[in-house]
């Protein structure tokens, strides 16, 4: 085995396009894709308000504008991270920050010395800290996903108008008289506006604001407040669901919050919840009251965190895949969990957000993400939206790394996806020492055999920097990528012998031992002599959960490949997506086989894609129509049926394909 695929300055000038302005040489150091580095973010808000402060975990490589657009933090950008537009200035204190030419255009000297750098440019592969100026402008676009612009047209508007008083001589009703007034627009009027209209004209002296959806007129409000309009994106994912609370006028999210689905009782997966409901008629209304807490409780959190009225919240969009989205709206989920895998719909119905359980405009609406299949639902229609993957002419693939294992594949003219039966190894199911990633989780992992003597050859990555608990998904990859590496494992994914190991690696041979009858390879140990019992380990039976569901995702993508012709080296750009795809170490995917054996430059942590793409639909209503075009656009692959998929699955099993 190899260290990971070589590749050269002419390599690296073939995916200059991929993410980097300028490739790596003199001005920006090659990372090896592993690793985390911190960002510790100061946001100035305003002369007469406190800076805030927000450190972040990322992989390297990631730009600064990423990681804070990923987390909620904004900066000003209108070219969608080019460098051209010369917005996302940010101060980063220390030294050795790369300059790149679009940076001397934009500074001075001076202010390079002081360390003002395109944020956009700056590829974060060592901990830093940046200052973010306030914002400037406010923007009629807004950047989000993966270096995707946004033009804003979002679907709430706000029209204030000031309208004559009625008279013997005018005696039109109140809604002839505002919707006269707003002449552009055929608005029509529920029972709930029609209820508040007369009291709050006549308190207002008939100075209004009219609150439209598309064009239902869903409130009139006194006054001018034009200026305040929010909506929510949800990212409904099976065991985490984020929210972002955003401003749809400037298109800059306000506010970001996560937390565990409520639906974790009934089952760490999809299958484990449809079967719930299928044994008990009434848990479908528990899962869908939990869902709806969720929400709720995110939806508060963001808009106490925002400082936002949430009557001032007037739309929601939510991505999540087909069974979530079901549970979320009181849908039996029973025919998506057994063959022929079968939706009620592709295309979820508009819904008030409180026949949700949320607490916002009493009209608020929520929408939904549409899905392409029952394994290929409406977060994953959200993460191609945000990464363009229906507009890009490179061959791009993207994975969403989870239980399910969704994948799509472009190759600029045709666009295919399918689902993977992953398993839950990669979220620390079914693994000996597994846990989620939460603190004392083993996060990242790096084996030195030639360490110096006193020194450990074993080093650890672990999340709140406390004692080690358990291994979660990320480290369980780097764990197995470094055995492989370093000649513990062998291709077939089996230890060593004792013998073997001494010879190979003797600063670690003695950490490969066995539990029972079960070999094991010790990560962490609280002592020296601890009983294995005791420690953090690596078992035969994880590598082996880990080697049928890397199998199983890159015999997907396999197929996909070849039902389009194409060859891996032909992947310009592969697109990790999800929670766990955005914290998984390239090389380590790479040196396994998850992800083809590319250059790791080409592999790009696409962050919560599914989150950016429900963002997109709030911000843009061509965007959202884009959303359900992609039903038309996108072939869905079903793998089960297909005759040759044991054949590859067996092909994959061994590591470093």
């Amino acid at each position: 085995m190899t260290d990971g695929p070589d590749f050269t300055i002419a390599d690296v000038v073939d995916v200059a396009r991929e993410g980097l302005i300028e490739p790596p040489g003199a001005d920006q150091a090659v990372h090896d894709g592993t690793g985390r580095v911190n960002l510790a973010f100061t946001v100035i808000t305003g002369p007469d308000s406190p800076p805030t402060q927000r450190s972040v975990r990322v992989p390297p490589g990631v730009t600064v504008f990423d990681s804070a657009s990923w987390n909620g933090i904004a900066i000003d950008s209108t070219c969608g991270g080019h460098g051209t537009c010369h917005k996302c200035r940010v101060q980063i204190a220390g030294e050795g920050v790369p300059i790149t030419r679009h940076d001397v255009r934009t500074f001075s000297p001076e202010q390079l010395d002081d360390g003002w750098r395109l944020a956009c440019l700056v590829n974060a592969t060592r901990d830093l800290a940046v200052q973010v100026p306030p914002l400037t402008t406010r923007p009629k676009a807004a950047t989000v996903g993966v270096g995707r612009q946004v033009i804003l047209h979002p679907a709430i508007q706000k029209r204030y108008v000031e309208l004559d008083e009625p008279t013997l001589a005018d005696q039109r009703t109140d809604l002839v008289r505002l919707t006269d007034a707003i002449t552009d627009l055929e608005l029509t009027a529920d029972l709930h506006v029609l209820r508040r209209l007369p009291t709050v004209l006549r308190a207002a002296d008939f100075k209004v604001t009219a609150v439209i959806v598309d064009e239902d007129l869903i409130d009139v409000e006194p006054g001018d407040t034009t200026s305040t309009r929010y909506a929510i994106a949800f990212d409904l994912g099976t065991t985490t669901v984020v929210a972002t609370l955003l401003d749809v006028g400037t298109g800059t999210p306000v506010a970001v919050a996560s937390m565990l689905n409520k639906q974790q009782p009934f089952g760490g997966d999809v299958i484990s919840r449809i079967s719930a409901t299928m044994m008990d008629k009434d848990t479908l209304g528990r899962l869908q009251e939990a869902a709806g807490a969720t929400l709720a409780e995110l939806a508060s959190d963001v808009c106490r965190e925002g400082g936002v009225d949430p009557a001032q919240v007037y739309e929601v969009a939510i991505a999540g895949n087909a069974t979530m989205t079901a549970l979320a709206l009181g849908i039996d989920p029973e025919p998506i969990g057994v063959a022929p895998f079968v939706m009620a719909t592709s295309q979820p119905p508009s819904v008030l957000a409180t026949d949700l359980g949320l607490s916002l405009h009493p009209r608020a609406r929520a929408v939904f993400f549409p899905a392409l299949g029952a394994y290929v639902g409406g977060d994953i229609v959200a993460g191609m939206l945000a990464t363009g993957m229906d507009r890009d002419k490179r061959t791009r693939l993207f994975i969403d790394v989870g239980t399910n294992c969704e994948i799509v594949l472009s190759d600029g003219d045709t666009i295919l996806s399918t689902a993977a039966p992953a398993g839950p190894a990669f979220e620390g199911g079914a693994i000996r020492c597994g846990m989620r990633a939460a603190d004392g989780a083993i996060e990242v992992i790096k084996v030195d055999p030639a360490a110096e003597p006193g020194t450990d050859p074993v080093i650890l990555g672990v999340i709140g920097d406390v004692e080690p608990r358990g291994l979660c998904g990320s480290g369980l990859v780097d764990a197995v990528a470094e055995l492989v590496r370093v000649g513990l494992l062998d291709d077939s994914g089996r230890f060593i012998s004792e013998e073997a190991a001494k010879e190979i690696a003797p600063a670690i041979a003695d950490r490969l031992t066995k539990l029972g009858e079960e070999r094991v390879f010790l990560l962490h140990r609280p002592t020296p002599h601890a009983d294995p019992a005791e420690c953090v380990y690596l078992s035969q039976r994880d590598v082996r959960e880990l080697q049928f569901a890397k199998a199983a995702i890159s015999t997907g993508w396999t197929l996909l490949l070849e039902q389009l012709g194409l060859e891996h080296r032909d992947i310009q750009q592969v697109l990790l997506a999800g929670s766990f795809g955005s914290y998984l170490s390239p090389a380590s995917a790479v040196r396994i086989g998850l992800v083809p054996r590319l250059p790791v430059l080409r592999i790009v942590a696409a962050g919560n894609v599914a989150g950016e793409g429900a963002k997109m639909a709030l911000l843009s209503l061509r965007e959202r129509t884009g959303a359900t075009a992609l039903l038309e656009e996108v072939a869905y692959v079903e793998l089960s049926d297909r005759p040759d998929f044991n054949d590859k699955f067996v092909e994959q099993l061994a590591f470093g394909g």
